[in-house]
Protein backbone atom coordinates (compact mmCIF):
# COMPACT_ATOMS: atom_id res chain seq x y z
CA UNK A 1 0.00 0.00 0.00
CA UNK A 2 1.52 3.41 -0.84
CA UNK A 3 0.24 6.53 0.54
CA UNK A 4 1.27 9.91 -1.15
CA UNK A 5 0.60 13.36 0.71
CA UNK A 6 -1.00 15.04 -2.11
CA UNK A 7 -1.01 18.83 -0.09
CA UNK A 8 -1.39 20.36 4.19
CA UNK A 9 -2.95 23.59 4.41
CA UNK A 10 -3.30 24.23 7.85
CA UNK A 11 -5.47 27.48 8.90
CA UNK A 12 -4.93 29.89 11.56
CA UNK A 13 -8.67 28.63 12.67
CA UNK A 14 -9.22 25.67 14.71
CA UNK A 15 -10.43 24.15 10.75
CA UNK A 16 -8.15 22.80 8.48
CA UNK A 17 -7.75 21.51 5.29
CA UNK A 18 -6.16 18.33 4.12
CA UNK A 19 -5.79 16.52 0.78
CA UNK A 20 -4.21 13.40 0.07
CA UNK A 21 -4.29 10.83 -2.51
CA UNK A 22 -4.45 6.88 -1.32
CA UNK A 23 -3.00 4.44 -3.29
CA UNK A 24 -4.37 1.38 -1.59
CA UNK A 25 -3.23 -1.38 -3.52
CA UNK A 26 -5.52 -5.32 -2.84
CA UNK A 27 -4.53 -8.38 -3.05
CA UNK A 28 -7.21 -10.82 -4.59
CA UNK A 29 -5.19 -13.62 -4.93
CA UNK A 30 -3.82 -13.23 -1.08
CA UNK A 31 -7.47 -12.81 0.07
CA UNK A 32 -7.51 -11.70 4.08
CA UNK A 33 -8.74 -14.48 6.21
CA UNK A 34 -11.88 -13.61 8.25
CA UNK A 35 -12.07 -13.45 11.91
CA UNK A 36 -12.43 -16.80 13.22
CA UNK A 37 -15.02 -15.95 15.99
CA UNK A 38 -18.63 -16.88 14.25
CA UNK A 39 -20.65 -14.31 15.97
CA UNK A 40 -19.19 -11.32 14.73
CA UNK A 41 -18.66 -12.65 11.20
CA UNK A 42 -21.09 -13.97 8.13
CA UNK A 43 -18.57 -16.13 5.67
CA UNK A 44 -21.26 -15.30 2.89
CA UNK A 45 -21.10 -11.45 3.32
CA UNK A 46 -18.02 -12.35 1.16
CA UNK A 47 -19.74 -12.99 -1.77
CA UNK A 48 -22.42 -9.59 -1.68
CA UNK A 49 -21.82 -7.06 -4.66
CA UNK A 50 -20.44 -3.64 -2.44
CA UNK A 51 -21.53 -2.08 -5.53
CA UNK A 52 -24.96 -2.06 -4.78
CA UNK A 53 -24.23 -0.02 -1.59
CA UNK A 54 -24.00 3.44 -3.21
CA UNK A 55 -22.77 6.35 -1.59
CA UNK A 56 -25.58 9.06 -1.09
CA UNK A 57 -26.55 10.63 -4.62
CA UNK A 58 -26.01 14.10 -3.05
CA UNK A 59 -22.30 13.55 -3.24
CA UNK A 60 -19.64 16.30 -1.92
CA UNK A 61 -17.63 17.54 -4.90
CA UNK A 62 -14.60 17.20 -2.99
CA UNK A 63 -14.83 13.58 -2.99
CA UNK A 64 -14.72 11.17 -5.68
CA UNK A 65 -12.97 7.87 -7.14
CA UNK A 66 -10.73 7.69 -10.40
CA UNK A 67 -10.44 4.28 -11.18
CA UNK A 68 -7.54 4.28 -13.53
CA UNK A 69 -7.82 1.96 -16.35
CA UNK A 70 -4.22 2.25 -16.87
CA UNK A 71 -3.72 0.51 -12.99
CA UNK A 72 -4.98 -2.26 -11.76
CA UNK A 73 -5.84 -0.87 -8.35
CA UNK A 74 -8.47 1.95 -7.57
CA UNK A 75 -7.10 5.33 -6.31
CA UNK A 76 -9.10 7.13 -3.93
CA UNK A 77 -8.73 10.79 -3.86
CA UNK A 78 -9.75 12.14 -0.63
CA UNK A 79 -10.09 16.18 0.16
CA UNK A 80 -11.14 16.67 3.83
CA UNK A 81 -12.70 20.03 4.04
CA UNK A 82 -13.39 21.81 7.23
CA UNK A 83 -13.74 18.76 9.41
CA UNK A 84 -15.81 18.87 12.43
CA UNK A 85 -16.34 16.77 15.17
CA UNK A 86 -19.41 14.43 15.96
CA UNK A 87 -20.49 12.17 18.44
CA UNK A 88 -19.41 9.10 16.71
CA UNK A 89 -18.78 6.78 19.82
CA UNK A 90 -19.06 3.18 18.61
CA UNK A 91 -20.28 0.16 21.25
CA UNK A 92 -17.55 -0.93 23.51
CA UNK A 93 -15.62 -4.53 23.13
CA UNK A 94 -17.18 -4.90 21.04
CA UNK A 95 -20.33 -6.61 20.95
CA UNK A 96 -23.94 -5.89 20.77
CA UNK A 97 -24.76 -8.07 23.55
CA UNK A 98 -22.84 -5.27 25.92
CA UNK A 99 -24.83 -2.65 24.56
CA UNK A 100 -28.72 -4.59 24.81
CA UNK A 101 -26.84 -4.71 28.86
CA UNK A 102 -26.09 -1.24 28.96
CA UNK A 103 -29.56 0.03 27.69
CA UNK A 104 -30.87 -2.69 30.47
CA UNK A 105 -29.38 -1.22 32.99
CA UNK A 106 -30.07 2.19 32.28
CA UNK A 107 -34.16 0.95 31.97
CA UNK A 108 -33.31 -0.08 35.75
CA UNK A 109 -31.41 2.68 36.82
CA UNK A 110 -31.50 4.01 40.60
CA UNK A 111 -32.79 7.40 39.01
CA UNK A 112 -35.75 5.68 37.77
CA UNK A 113 -37.39 3.61 40.87
CA UNK A 114 -40.36 1.91 38.88
CA UNK A 115 -40.18 1.05 35.14
CA UNK A 116 -43.64 0.90 32.57
CA UNK A 117 -43.85 -2.84 31.33
CA UNK A 118 -46.74 -4.28 29.63
CA UNK A 119 -48.01 -7.56 29.00
CA UNK A 120 -47.44 -9.06 25.60
CA UNK A 121 -50.31 -11.86 26.15
CA UNK A 122 -52.12 -11.33 22.75
CA UNK A 123 -55.45 -10.85 25.35
CA UNK A 124 -54.31 -7.57 26.71
CA UNK A 125 -54.72 -5.74 23.49
CA UNK A 126 -58.12 -5.23 24.40
CA UNK A 127 -57.76 -3.59 27.65
CA UNK A 128 -56.80 -0.26 25.91
CA UNK A 129 -54.59 2.54 27.80
CA UNK A 130 -54.77 -0.06 31.20
CA UNK A 131 -52.86 -2.38 29.38
CA UNK A 132 -49.71 -0.65 31.25
CA UNK A 133 -48.44 -1.68 34.33
CA UNK A 134 -46.60 0.04 36.82
CA UNK A 135 -43.77 -2.55 38.94
CA UNK A 136 -41.02 -2.14 40.64
CA UNK A 137 -37.79 -2.33 38.73
CA UNK A 138 -36.50 -5.50 38.10
CA UNK A 139 -33.82 -6.93 40.62
CA UNK A 140 -30.54 -7.60 38.38
CA UNK A 141 -28.96 -9.61 41.43
CA UNK A 142 -32.09 -11.72 41.93
CA UNK A 143 -29.27 -14.64 41.74
CA UNK A 144 -27.68 -12.83 45.06
CA UNK A 145 -29.93 -14.49 47.91
CA UNK A 146 -31.36 -11.86 50.22
CA UNK A 147 -28.68 -12.26 52.77
CA UNK A 148 -29.07 -9.03 55.54
CA UNK A 149 -25.93 -7.06 56.18
CA UNK A 150 -25.60 -9.06 60.13
CA UNK A 151 -25.75 -12.22 58.42
CA UNK A 152 -22.75 -11.52 55.81
CA UNK A 153 -20.99 -9.58 58.61
CA UNK A 154 -21.52 -13.04 61.26
CA UNK A 155 -20.12 -14.87 58.46
CA UNK A 156 -17.21 -12.87 57.68
CA UNK A 157 -16.18 -12.61 61.27
CA UNK A 158 -16.08 -16.16 61.56
CA UNK A 159 -14.20 -16.96 58.81
CA UNK A 160 -11.50 -13.99 60.04
CA UNK A 161 -11.49 -15.64 63.88
CA UNK A 162 -10.69 -19.32 61.98
CA UNK A 163 -11.60 -20.79 65.17
CA UNK A 164 -11.56 -24.89 64.87
CA UNK A 165 -15.13 -24.96 64.81
CA UNK A 166 -15.61 -22.78 62.32
CA UNK A 167 -17.07 -24.78 59.65
CA UNK A 168 -20.07 -26.36 62.22
CA UNK A 169 -20.70 -22.65 62.97
CA UNK A 170 -20.89 -21.83 59.14
CA UNK A 171 -23.39 -24.81 59.03
CA UNK A 172 -25.46 -23.52 61.76
CA UNK A 173 -25.57 -19.73 59.94
CA UNK A 174 -27.10 -22.08 56.50
CA UNK A 175 -26.59 -19.21 54.15
CA UNK A 176 -28.38 -19.66 50.60
CA UNK A 177 -24.66 -20.53 49.15
CA UNK A 178 -24.74 -19.02 45.09
CA UNK A 179 -21.82 -18.59 42.84
CA UNK A 180 -22.94 -14.70 43.61
CA UNK A 181 -22.67 -15.04 47.25
CA UNK A 182 -19.32 -16.87 47.12
CA UNK A 183 -18.16 -14.36 44.98
CA UNK A 184 -19.23 -11.32 46.93
CA UNK A 185 -18.05 -12.88 50.91
CA UNK A 186 -14.12 -13.70 48.82
CA UNK A 187 -14.26 -10.23 47.21
CA UNK A 188 -14.71 -9.10 50.69
CA UNK A 189 -12.33 -10.90 52.35
CA UNK A 190 -9.62 -9.68 49.89
CA UNK A 191 -10.70 -5.99 50.92
CA UNK A 192 -10.09 -7.13 54.80
CA UNK A 193 -7.07 -9.46 53.98
CA UNK A 194 -8.48 -12.24 55.56
CA UNK A 195 -8.01 -16.08 53.71
CA UNK A 196 -10.23 -17.11 52.16
CA UNK A 197 -9.36 -20.73 51.54
CA UNK A 198 -10.95 -22.33 54.59
CA UNK A 199 -14.18 -20.92 53.53
CA UNK A 200 -14.23 -21.84 49.70
CA UNK A 201 -13.48 -25.62 50.57
CA UNK A 202 -16.24 -25.81 53.31
CA UNK A 203 -18.37 -24.15 49.88
CA UNK A 204 -17.78 -27.18 48.42
CA UNK A 205 -18.44 -29.81 50.78
CA UNK A 206 -21.63 -28.11 52.30
CA UNK A 207 -23.21 -27.78 48.34
CA UNK A 208 -21.50 -30.44 46.25
CA UNK A 209 -23.73 -28.92 43.31
CA UNK A 210 -21.81 -25.89 43.36
CA UNK A 211 -19.13 -25.62 41.04
CA UNK A 212 -17.23 -22.67 41.63
CA UNK A 213 -16.60 -20.38 37.80
CA UNK A 214 -13.07 -19.11 36.89
CA UNK A 215 -13.87 -15.72 38.57
CA UNK A 216 -14.16 -17.07 42.16
CA UNK A 217 -10.78 -19.15 40.90
CA UNK A 218 -9.59 -15.29 40.17
CA UNK A 219 -10.82 -14.31 43.66
CA UNK A 220 -8.97 -16.96 45.56
CA UNK A 221 -5.39 -16.36 43.32
CA UNK A 222 -5.94 -12.63 44.88
CA UNK A 223 -6.53 -13.59 47.94
CA UNK A 224 -3.44 -15.65 48.33
CA UNK A 225 -1.48 -12.87 46.87
CA UNK A 226 -3.12 -10.42 49.66
CA UNK A 227 -1.73 -13.31 52.49
CA UNK A 228 1.38 -13.44 50.35
CA UNK A 229 0.60 -17.41 50.92
CA UNK A 230 2.48 -18.52 47.29
CA UNK A 231 2.45 -21.75 48.34
CA UNK A 232 -0.98 -21.85 48.25
CA UNK A 233 -1.21 -20.33 45.17
CA UNK A 234 0.75 -22.94 43.21
CA UNK A 235 -1.46 -25.54 44.64
CA UNK A 236 -4.97 -23.49 43.56
CA UNK A 237 -3.10 -22.94 39.86
CA UNK A 238 -2.01 -26.64 39.91
CA UNK A 239 -5.78 -27.53 40.07
CA UNK A 240 -6.91 -25.00 38.08
CA UNK A 241 -4.47 -25.76 34.67
CA UNK A 242 -5.82 -29.41 35.10
CA UNK A 243 -9.78 -28.11 34.63
CA UNK A 244 -7.79 -25.65 32.19
CA UNK A 245 -9.15 -22.32 34.32
CA UNK A 246 -7.61 -19.30 32.95
CA UNK A 247 -6.35 -16.28 34.77
CA UNK A 248 -7.40 -12.72 34.33
CA UNK A 249 -6.22 -9.04 36.04
CA UNK A 250 -8.78 -10.04 38.48
CA UNK A 251 -5.92 -12.22 40.01
CA UNK A 252 -3.43 -10.31 40.53
CA UNK A 253 -5.64 -7.27 41.96
CA UNK A 254 -3.40 -7.83 45.13
CA UNK A 255 -0.64 -5.94 42.88
CA UNK A 256 -2.94 -2.79 42.54
CA UNK A 257 -3.50 -2.51 46.47
CA UNK A 258 0.02 -2.82 46.99
CA UNK A 259 0.77 0.19 44.66
CA UNK A 260 -1.44 2.21 46.08
CA UNK A 261 -0.31 1.60 49.41
CA UNK A 262 3.13 2.80 48.41
CA UNK A 263 4.23 -0.74 48.97
CA UNK A 264 6.86 -2.05 46.52
CA UNK A 265 5.31 -4.26 43.96
CA UNK A 266 8.10 -5.97 42.76
CA UNK A 267 8.96 -8.42 45.54
CA UNK A 268 5.44 -9.89 44.91
CA UNK A 269 5.89 -10.07 41.08
CA UNK A 270 9.06 -12.32 41.41
CA UNK A 271 7.36 -14.19 43.59
CA UNK A 272 4.51 -14.37 41.16
CA UNK A 273 6.71 -15.37 38.16
CA UNK A 274 8.61 -17.81 40.43
CA UNK A 275 5.30 -19.44 41.14
CA UNK A 276 3.29 -19.25 37.82
CA UNK A 277 7.02 -20.90 36.20
CA UNK A 278 6.51 -24.06 38.53
CA UNK A 279 2.74 -24.25 36.88
CA UNK A 280 2.01 -25.89 33.71
CA UNK A 281 -1.01 -25.86 31.52
CA UNK A 282 -3.75 -22.93 30.99
CA UNK A 283 -2.87 -21.23 34.41
CA UNK A 284 0.77 -20.46 33.18
CA UNK A 285 0.16 -18.40 29.93
CA UNK A 286 -2.90 -17.20 30.68
CA UNK A 287 -0.80 -15.66 34.36
CA UNK A 288 1.49 -14.50 32.24
CA UNK A 289 -0.39 -12.61 29.93
CA UNK A 290 -2.56 -11.29 32.56
CA UNK A 291 0.21 -10.42 34.85
CA UNK A 292 1.58 -8.29 31.86
CA UNK A 293 -1.14 -6.34 31.52
CA UNK A 294 -2.16 -5.62 35.34
CA UNK A 295 1.51 -4.21 35.52
CA UNK A 296 0.57 -2.24 32.30
CA UNK A 297 -2.51 -1.09 33.55
CA UNK A 298 -0.33 0.33 36.67
CA UNK A 299 1.72 1.65 34.29
CA UNK A 300 4.73 -0.27 35.77
CA UNK A 301 6.65 -1.24 32.64
CA UNK A 302 9.77 -2.00 33.78
CA UNK A 303 7.68 -4.89 36.26
CA UNK A 304 6.50 -5.65 32.51
CA UNK A 305 9.41 -6.39 30.94
CA UNK A 306 11.18 -8.46 33.91
CA UNK A 307 8.03 -10.90 33.47
CA UNK A 308 9.04 -11.25 29.96
CA UNK A 309 12.69 -11.56 31.03
CA UNK A 310 12.30 -14.14 33.41
CA UNK A 311 9.18 -16.10 31.52
CA UNK A 312 9.37 -16.07 27.52
CA UNK A 313 9.38 -12.86 25.28
CA UNK A 314 6.23 -12.98 22.47
CA UNK A 315 4.53 -10.64 20.16
CA UNK A 316 1.14 -11.35 21.91
CA UNK A 317 2.90 -9.66 24.87
CA UNK A 318 4.72 -7.13 23.49
CA UNK A 319 1.59 -5.56 22.44
CA UNK A 320 0.20 -4.91 25.56
CA UNK A 321 3.12 -2.77 25.84
CA UNK A 322 2.44 -1.68 22.57
CA UNK A 323 -1.32 -0.94 23.52
CA UNK A 324 -0.51 0.63 26.50
CA UNK A 325 2.12 2.82 25.80
CA UNK A 326 -0.42 4.01 22.99
CA UNK A 327 -3.12 4.42 25.07
CA UNK A 328 -0.84 6.94 27.56
CA UNK A 329 -0.21 8.78 24.10
CA UNK A 330 3.66 7.58 24.61
CA UNK A 331 3.92 6.87 20.19
CA UNK A 332 7.37 7.45 20.11
CA UNK A 333 8.10 4.70 23.24
CA UNK A 334 5.30 2.63 21.36
CA UNK A 335 6.96 2.78 17.78
CA UNK A 336 10.69 1.86 20.12
CA UNK A 337 9.14 -1.47 21.19
CA UNK A 338 9.18 -2.39 17.30
CA UNK A 339 12.92 -2.14 17.37
CA UNK A 340 12.97 -4.82 20.30
CA UNK A 341 10.71 -6.85 19.30
CA UNK A 342 12.89 -7.39 15.77
CA UNK A 343 15.94 -7.71 17.93
CA UNK A 344 14.56 -10.71 20.19
CA UNK A 345 12.99 -12.60 17.25
CA UNK A 346 9.62 -11.47 18.25
CA UNK A 347 7.67 -9.90 14.42
CA UNK A 348 5.16 -7.41 14.94
CA UNK A 349 2.12 -8.20 13.35
CA UNK A 350 -0.81 -6.06 11.85
CA UNK A 351 -2.49 -6.48 15.36
CA UNK A 352 0.76 -4.23 16.40
CA UNK A 353 0.25 -2.14 13.82
CA UNK A 354 -3.03 -1.64 14.33
CA UNK A 355 -2.45 0.17 17.86
CA UNK A 356 -0.23 2.52 16.30
CA UNK A 357 -2.71 3.74 13.65
CA UNK A 358 -5.19 4.10 16.28
CA UNK A 359 -3.47 6.41 18.34
CA UNK A 360 -2.49 8.38 15.29
CA UNK A 361 -5.76 9.03 14.55
CA UNK A 362 -6.99 9.71 17.70
CA UNK A 363 -4.72 12.89 17.62
CA UNK A 364 -5.75 13.68 14.24
CA UNK A 365 -1.82 12.79 12.43
CA UNK A 366 -3.35 12.16 9.65
CA UNK A 367 0.08 12.71 7.65
CA UNK A 368 2.13 10.04 9.72
CA UNK A 369 -1.19 8.00 9.58
CA UNK A 370 -0.42 7.75 5.89
CA UNK A 371 3.44 6.94 6.48
CA UNK A 372 2.63 4.10 9.10
CA UNK A 373 0.16 2.15 6.63
CA UNK A 374 2.68 2.81 3.53
CA UNK A 375 5.53 1.16 5.89
CA UNK A 376 2.79 -1.61 7.13
CA UNK A 377 2.41 -2.28 3.22
CA UNK A 378 6.05 -2.36 2.80
CA UNK A 379 7.08 -4.60 5.45
CA UNK A 380 3.97 -7.38 3.91
CA UNK A 381 1.44 -6.78 6.58
CA UNK A 382 -1.79 -7.32 5.18
CA UNK A 383 -4.47 -4.75 7.51
CA UNK A 384 -7.49 -6.83 8.89
CA UNK A 385 -11.13 -5.60 9.52
CA UNK A 386 -9.86 -3.69 12.57
CA UNK A 387 -7.29 -1.79 10.08
CA UNK A 388 -10.45 -0.53 8.33
CA UNK A 389 -12.40 0.37 11.20
CA UNK A 390 -9.95 2.45 12.57
CA UNK A 391 -9.77 5.13 8.96
CA UNK A 392 -13.28 4.40 8.94
CA UNK A 393 -14.28 5.74 11.98
CA UNK A 394 -11.48 8.11 11.80
CA UNK A 395 -13.33 9.41 8.56
CA UNK A 396 -17.45 9.37 10.10
CA UNK A 397 -15.82 11.58 13.06
CA UNK A 398 -14.81 13.90 10.48
CA UNK A 399 -18.03 14.06 8.72
CA UNK A 400 -15.86 12.35 5.84
CA UNK A 401 -18.55 9.89 5.08
CA UNK A 402 -18.47 9.73 1.31
CA UNK A 403 -14.99 8.67 1.88
CA UNK A 404 -15.65 6.19 4.63
CA UNK A 405 -17.85 4.48 2.40
CA UNK A 406 -15.43 3.90 -0.68
CA UNK A 407 -13.28 2.22 2.18
CA UNK A 408 -16.21 0.45 3.10
CA UNK A 409 -16.42 -0.99 -0.75
CA UNK A 410 -12.62 -1.54 -0.64
CA UNK A 411 -13.16 -3.61 2.87
CA UNK A 412 -15.89 -6.08 1.62
CA UNK A 413 -13.97 -6.48 -2.11
CA UNK A 414 -10.96 -8.37 -0.40
CA UNK A 415 -13.89 -10.51 1.63
CA UNK A 416 -13.81 -8.97 5.17
CA UNK A 417 -16.72 -8.39 6.79
CA UNK A 418 -17.47 -5.45 8.92
CA UNK A 419 -17.53 -5.26 12.56
CA UNK A 420 -20.62 -4.54 14.36
CA UNK A 421 -18.94 -1.21 15.68
CA UNK A 422 -17.79 -0.41 12.06
CA UNK A 423 -21.61 -0.44 11.26
CA UNK A 424 -22.29 1.57 14.06
CA UNK A 425 -19.78 4.35 13.12
CA UNK A 426 -21.65 4.80 10.15
CA UNK A 427 -24.98 5.71 11.26
CA UNK A 428 -24.34 7.26 13.90
CA UNK A 429 -21.52 9.36 11.63
CA UNK A 430 -24.95 9.79 9.25
CA UNK A 431 -27.31 10.71 12.18
CA UNK A 432 -25.19 13.30 13.74
CA UNK A 433 -24.18 15.47 10.87
CA UNK A 434 -27.45 15.77 9.51
CA UNK A 435 -27.76 12.94 7.26
CA UNK A 436 -30.50 10.91 8.28
CA UNK A 437 -32.00 9.27 5.03
CA UNK A 438 -27.92 8.39 4.35
CA UNK A 439 -28.21 6.13 7.90
CA UNK A 440 -31.97 5.13 7.05
CA UNK A 441 -30.53 4.00 3.67
CA UNK A 442 -27.25 2.51 4.69
CA UNK A 443 -29.27 0.38 7.53
CA UNK A 444 -31.36 -1.39 4.45
CA UNK A 445 -29.09 -1.88 2.33
CA UNK A 446 -26.58 -3.68 4.91
CA UNK A 447 -29.58 -5.68 5.84
CA UNK A 448 -29.78 -7.66 3.25
CA UNK A 449 -25.37 -7.83 2.65
CA UNK A 450 -24.77 -8.61 6.46
CA UNK A 451 -27.88 -10.25 8.23
CA UNK A 452 -26.62 -10.50 11.55
CA UNK A 453 -25.95 -7.26 11.88
CA UNK A 454 -29.27 -6.19 10.69
CA UNK A 455 -30.95 -6.18 13.95
CA UNK A 456 -28.80 -4.29 15.84
CA UNK A 457 -27.75 -1.50 12.58
CA UNK A 458 -32.48 -1.65 13.04
CA UNK A 459 -32.31 -1.23 16.70
CA UNK A 460 -29.23 1.30 16.89
CA UNK A 461 -31.06 3.77 14.41
CA UNK A 462 -33.94 3.70 16.36
CA UNK A 463 -32.37 4.42 19.54
CA UNK A 464 -30.99 7.70 17.43
CA UNK A 465 -34.36 8.80 16.67
CA UNK A 466 -35.71 8.05 19.92
CA UNK A 467 -32.71 10.22 21.67
CA UNK A 468 -33.50 13.10 19.17
CA UNK A 469 -37.04 13.22 20.17
CA UNK A 470 -38.38 11.95 16.78
CA UNK A 471 -40.27 9.47 18.75
CA UNK A 472 -42.64 8.50 16.75
CA UNK A 473 -40.00 8.06 13.63
CA UNK A 474 -38.15 6.05 15.65
CA UNK A 475 -41.37 3.56 16.06
CA UNK A 476 -41.62 3.97 12.25
CA UNK A 477 -38.43 1.98 12.32
CA UNK A 478 -39.18 -0.66 14.60
CA UNK A 479 -42.33 -1.47 12.22
CA UNK A 480 -39.87 -1.80 9.61
CA UNK A 481 -37.65 -3.98 11.11
CA UNK A 482 -40.44 -6.21 12.68
CA UNK A 483 -41.98 -6.40 9.15
CA UNK A 484 -38.99 -7.96 8.05
CA UNK A 485 -39.01 -10.55 10.50
CA UNK A 486 -36.45 -8.95 12.93
CA UNK A 487 -37.18 -8.76 16.84
CA UNK A 488 -36.18 -5.22 17.68
CA UNK A 489 -33.65 -4.76 20.83
CA UNK A 490 -36.38 -4.93 23.73
CA UNK A 491 -35.35 -1.90 25.95
CA UNK A 492 -35.34 0.44 23.01
CA UNK A 493 -38.62 -0.93 22.26
CA UNK A 494 -39.69 -0.15 25.28
CA UNK A 495 -38.75 3.17 25.86
CA UNK A 496 -40.26 4.13 22.35
CA UNK A 497 -43.25 2.60 23.39
CA UNK A 498 -43.26 4.87 26.99
CA UNK A 499 -42.75 8.14 25.32
CA UNK A 500 -45.34 7.20 22.57
CA UNK A 501 -47.71 6.67 25.57
CA UNK A 502 -46.98 10.09 27.07
CA UNK A 503 -47.59 12.14 23.47
CA UNK A 504 -51.17 10.82 23.44
CA UNK A 505 -50.18 8.48 20.46
CA UNK A 506 -52.39 5.45 21.84
CA UNK A 507 -53.17 4.13 18.16
CA UNK A 508 -49.50 4.08 17.25
CA UNK A 509 -48.85 2.17 20.84
CA UNK A 510 -51.48 -0.69 20.24
CA UNK A 511 -50.32 -1.07 16.86
CA UNK A 512 -46.67 -1.23 17.62
CA UNK A 513 -47.41 -3.88 20.26
CA UNK A 514 -49.85 -6.15 18.47
CA UNK A 515 -46.57 -6.35 15.69
CA UNK A 516 -43.87 -7.12 18.46
CA UNK A 517 -46.77 -9.37 20.13
CA UNK A 518 -45.97 -12.09 17.44
CA UNK A 519 -42.24 -12.42 18.59
CA UNK A 520 -43.76 -14.00 21.82
CA UNK A 521 -46.34 -16.53 20.49
CA UNK A 522 -43.45 -17.36 18.22
CA UNK A 523 -41.51 -18.18 21.52
CA UNK A 524 -44.41 -19.73 23.10
CA UNK A 525 -45.23 -22.30 20.15
CA UNK A 526 -41.41 -23.08 20.09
Amino acid sequence: MEWKIRSIQQASNPFFHIRFIGYFYYYSSNPISLFSNPKTLNPSFSNSNPETLSPSSNRNPNFCINRNPNHSFPILLLHLVRPFSISCSVFDASSYPKFMHSVAHQLSSPQCSKTLRFSGNPSSRNRGSHFWKRRQRPNFDSQIPVVGSDQIEEIIELIKRGDTDMELKLNQVHPDLSIAFVSKIIGILNDRCVSALRFLDWVQKAQTDLIPDSEIYNLIIDNTGRMKDYESMFIVLSKLSMKRHCLTEKAFGFLTVCSAAGDGIMDSVERVVETLNRVRGSCHSSGIYALIKTLCVMNSFDGAMFVMEETARKTSYYNVLVAAKCRNGDFQDALDLFDEMRRFGCDPNTKSYNYLLGSLCNKGRITEVCELIEAMERLGYLPDSVTFEIVIVHACRLGSMDFAIEFLYHMMSVGLTPRLTTHAAFIKGYFGSGQVGDAHKYVVDMSSKDKYSANMNYSLLASLFHKSGRVVEARDVLIEMIEKGMKPNFPVYMRVMKDLFKLGKGDLVADLKAKFAKFHSNTGNG
